[in-house]
């Protein structure tokens, strides 16, 4: 088939991909508010960014006054090209229908379709907040054409970026069907990057003020000059227009080359990951568990212990499962950069009361803002065993347990080496253990209230991520209560508590909403499970 014929094609796949992503987003409420959600946390920050790139542009007065612009042009490709690679693993890998796709039309169409409806997702999220950015420091440089220039220089380079990220992307799926345990390795590692990724984030904005000019002569130094030429192109027209250079030329003529090589390496790698199957491995030996699943004690001793180490077996193969956990992270970022400014009897405190909140935290996220979304493949076979609808509950609250109890435990009693006395830390370990139990309690009626079914493809694991509007409820509920519930045993601690009546009654009436919440949300979890029905 034609080149033209195959990107004709193309761009119908992407339209149709496009489309349907975008319907996804609509037709589903839950998901939209959850978008809204997001746009309202998120949108403040870029109220802020307005005025400032509309401030740079006034004050711009070559390229050079413009802050970070060399670093920002060298590290703006590998980052183009390591999100595209990050998306084929995670996502485009593979299309819908591919049997009926793949015998209709050649492989290159739909790596063009798949490419081409990732890069209408990303401008929808990225394009509009940059077209804006971009114009307000056009306003304020007093030349509209930047706009017309720079989209220009960028089609180039995004593109490249696009397909040789698929290549690549590509190029490690295959690498990894052939040793699936660097698959395991690399999904344990890719998370933990995450993690660390998302905490650096949050201390970088401190570090960027107290010591702005090492950091400036360090990124001073990964400017590559050729890079910097060409995104200065992008100022072609304005007050700002640097003279051509051969670099730059050449750095355009080398994306405008590489770009058809790539579709070319592309389409090969492709065609080798659908059309081939996976090696087998030697099957002449028979597998078995290792125990595994085998439930230890004291798992072992009830049929809930029984679920929940199934649940814990499972996400030990599949780690990523739990990547929503990760969005409280940007809550506990600067409660991080509080603790990393402590000193003495603080710490310790700081420290026991931190190792709580994220143990009652892990004990309700781990396994309980989706339960009925999570069990969805085995709802048929839940729903006709005899084990009754307590237990599976009760299962789902073990295993969020056991993953956020030792952190409530383990976080206070590491504090006695920072100087916290022993008693209290036991103290801190018992009350974390109860709101372990209170966050475990609640999360399964607040995720069988609003369950989620869909799944999606996150690292070669498909996947049901739980509501963000319930994420974001939970984390503020459980997160507020632990907070009061702390105070309240601070105040215990340091002072005589039964010689204040407003004290007493107010704590009573704390531990009665936490009760009564808590035990309501489990026998509304209970009921759920009880009179849930296969359509």
């Amino acid at each position: 088939m034609s080149l033209r014929r195959d990107v004709r094609h193309g761009l119908r796949i992407a339209r149709a991909e496009f489309v349907r992503s975008v319907r996804g987003y609509i037709r589903n409420k839950r998901r939209l508010a959850g978008l809204v959600v997001v746009v309202l946390f998120f949108g403040g920050n870029f109220l802020f960014a307005l005025p400032a790139a509309y401030a740079v542009g006034l004050a711009a007065r070559s390229i050079e006054s413009i802050p970070y612009f060399a670093p920002a042009a060298t590290v703006l490709p590998v980052g183009l090209l390591a999100l595209a690679t990050l998306r084929t693993l995670e996502r485009i890998s593979r299309i819908d229908a591919e049997e009926l796709i793949l015998t209709a039309v050649h492989p290159r169409a739909v790596v063009v379709g798949l490419i081409g409806a990732e890069l209408g997702r990303l401008t929808l999220w990225f394009g509009v907040p940059l077209v804006a950015v971009t114009a307000a420091f056009a306003l304020g440089l007093g030349s509209l054409s930047l706009l017309l220039s720079a989209a220009l220089v960028s089609i180039p380079l995004v593109c490249w970026a696009a397909i040789w990220g698929y290549a690549l992307g590509i190029t490690t799926l295959r690498l990894l069907r052939r040793l699936p345990g660097v698959r395991r390795v690399l999904k344990v590692g890719g998370v933990l990057a995450m993690v660390a990724i998302i905490v650096g984030s949050q201390f970088i904005g401190r570090y960027l003020v107290e010591g702005g000019a090492s950091i400036t002569a360090l990124m001073s130094r990964l400017a590559v000059t050729p890079l910097t030429d060409y995104a200065a192109l992008a100022f072609v027209g304005t007050p700002l227009a640097r003279p051509l250079s051969i670099s730059s030329l050449a750095v355009l003529g080398g994306l405008l080359a590489l770009t058809p090589a790539g579709l070319v390496v592309a389409t090969r790698q492709v065609s080798q990951l659908w059309f081939t199957d996976a090696p087998q491995a030697d099957t002449r030996q028979p597998r078995s568990s290792a125990g595994w699943l085998t439930a230890p004690r004291p798992f072992a001793w009830r049929k809930a212990g029984r679920v929940a180490w199934g649940f814990l077996v499972r996400t030990g193969r599949h780690p990523q499962e739990l990547a929503h956990l990760v969005m409280v992270l940007f809550f506990l970022g600067p409660l991080g950069t509080t603790i990393a400014q402590s000193s003495g009897n603080a710490l310790g405190t700081l420290i026991a009361g931190t190792g709580v909140g994220l143990g009652a935290y892990l004990s309700g996220a781990a396994f309980g803002l989706n339960p009925l979304g999570d069990d969805r493949p085995q709802l048929p076979v839940l729903l006709l065993t005899a084990t009754d609808s307590r237990t599976l509950v009760r299962g789902r609250l073990l295993a969020g347990i056991a993953v956020g109890g030792p952190v409530a435990v383990l976080g206070p009693l590491a504090s006695i080496l920072l100087g916290t006395t022993p008693l209290d830390a036991t103290v801190f370990a018992g009350v974390g253990l109860v709101m372990c139990l209170a966050a475990a309690l609640f999360s399964v009626g607040l995720g069988s209230a609003y369950p989620v079914y869909e799944e999606r493809e996150f690292w070669g694991t498909e996947t049901v991520v739980p509501s963000t509007l319930v994420m974001i409820v939970y984390i503020l509920v459980v997160g507020s209560g632990t907070v009061i519930g702390l105070f309240a045993m601070l105040y215990a601690l340091t002072t005589d508590p039964l010689t204040t009546p407003l004290f007493i009654a107010g704590f009573g009436i704390y531990l009665a909403l936490t009760a009564s919440v808590s035990y309501a949300s489990y026998r509304y979890a209970v009921r759920r499970y009880r009179r849930y029905t296969v359509a």
